[in-house]
C-alpha cells in the first residue's frame, strides 16, 4: 500500500477550526494534515483532541488521505497519539524527530494504540520531520528505522531556527537534498521543497520552488493555504508531453531489445537502460496519480 501513495499536495488544516475542516475535502489536495501542533494554541489542544474523530470523518469524506501532525514534547505526543490513531487516519506527521530510537519509541505508542482500537498492526504510516541539527545528522538512520515510514521531510523554518540560519533556498539546499537521498535509500517518499516558501501569497515563487524541487527528486509538498494545492498537483505530476514521450521511448526501446540492441537513439538522444527505467518510473507515477484521482 505504501508504494501506491500519491501525496503531491498535503494541506495543513488546524484541527481546532471546524470551518476550515469542513471545507478541506473540497480543496483537491491528495492528503489533508490535521494539525495539533503549531497552528493550535496550547490552550486549545485538549478540545482539538476531543474533536479529532469528527474532524477526521469530515476531512476524509471524499476519500482523501487524512494524516495528523502531533506535538514534540513526549507528554503531549502520548496524548496526541492516543487521540489520533484511529480508523480513517492514514498516518502521523512526527515533528522534531531526533534519532531512530526516538522514532521507535513513538512507533511503540502507535502500535499499542492500534491494538486498543482493533486496527491492523502497521496500518498507521509515519512521516518523520527533520527539524533540528541533531536530527539532520541522523536522517538516514531515521528514514530506515521503521517499516511504518512512508515519507520524510525537512521542516525548513524550524531547522533554520535550530541552526541559526535565515531560511531560504540557499541556506536550506543541502539539508533538503540530503532528505531526498535518505528517502531514496530507504525507499520512502521525499516530501518538501528546496528552501522555504512561507509567503503563500506569492504563487509564482511557490510554483518555481515546486518546479525546482520536483527536478531535484521531491515527489510532493505540504502547504498551509488551499490556493497552493492546484499548482503542487500540477508541478509534482508528469505533463502530457512527458507521458507521451515516455510511452514512445519505452516502445522504441523494447523493440530494440527484442532485436538484440541495448541502446538506441530517439529524437537525437541516446537511450540506454537508466533512461528507459526513468521513463518507466514516470509512467508508473502517472498511473498511480490516475488511480488515486
Amino acid at each position: 500500500m505504501r508504494n501506491q501513495l500519491v501525496w503531491r499536495s498535503m494541506l495543513y488544516v488546524p484541527s481546532n477550526n471546524p470551518s476550515f475542516i469542513g471545507k478541506a475535502h473540497t480543496r483537491g489536495a491528495d492528503a489533508i494534515i490535521l494539525d495539533l501542533e503549531d497552528s493550535v494554541p496550547a490552550s486549545e489542544r485538549v478540545g482539538a483532541r476531543a474533536g479529532l474523530a469528527e474532524a477526521v470523518k469530515t476531512a476524509g469524506q471524499s476519500g482523501t488521505d487524512v494524516l495528523v501532525r502531533i506535538n514534540r514534547p513526549i507528554e503531549e505526543a502520548v496524548r496526541d497519539i492516543e487521540a489520533a490513531v484511529m480508523p480513517g487516519v492514514c498516518g502521523l506527521y512526527l515533528p522534531k524527530v531526533e534519532s531512530a530510537e526516538h522514532l521507535c519509541l513513538l512507533e511503540e505508542l502507535v502500535s499499542s494504540r492500534e491494538l486498543i482500537q482493533g486496527m491492523e498492526q502497521g496500518s498507521t504510516f509515519l512521516v518523520p520531520m527533520i527539524e533540528t541539527a541533531g536530527g539532520y545528522f541522523r536522517v538516514e538512520e531515521i528514514a530506515k528505522s521503521s517499516r511504518r515510514n512512508a515519507g520524510i521531510t525537512l521542516g525548513g523554518e524550524d531547522f533554520a531556527l535550530d541552526t541559526g540560519m535565515i531560511p531560504d533556498e540557499e541556506t536550506l539546499f543541502l539539508g533538503s537534498q540530503k532528505v531526498v537521498y535518505a528517502a531514496r535509500a530507504a525507499d520512502i517518499i521525499p516530501l518538501g521543497t528546496i528552501g522555504t516558501v512561507a509567503d503563500f501569497k506569492d504563487l509564482n515563487a511557490y510554483r518555481l520552488s515546486a518546479i525546482k524541487s520536483q527536478k531535484f527528486g521531491f515527489e510532493g509538498a505540504s502547504c498551509i493555504h488551499p490556493s497552493v494545492v492546484t499548482l503542487l498537483n500540477e508541478e509534482f505530476a508528469p505533463t502530457e508531453e512527458e507521458v507521451s514521450k515516455a510511452k514512445r521511448l519505452i516502445v522504441a526501446y523494447e523493440e530494440a531489445q527484442a532485436q538484440g540492441t541495448g541502446a538506441i537513439t530517439l529524437d537525437g538522444k541516446m537511450v540506454d537502460v537508466p533512461i528507459a527505467l526513468r521513463a518507466q518510473a514516470l509512467l508508473e507515477k502517472h498511473k498511480r496519480i490516475l488511480d488515486n484521482a
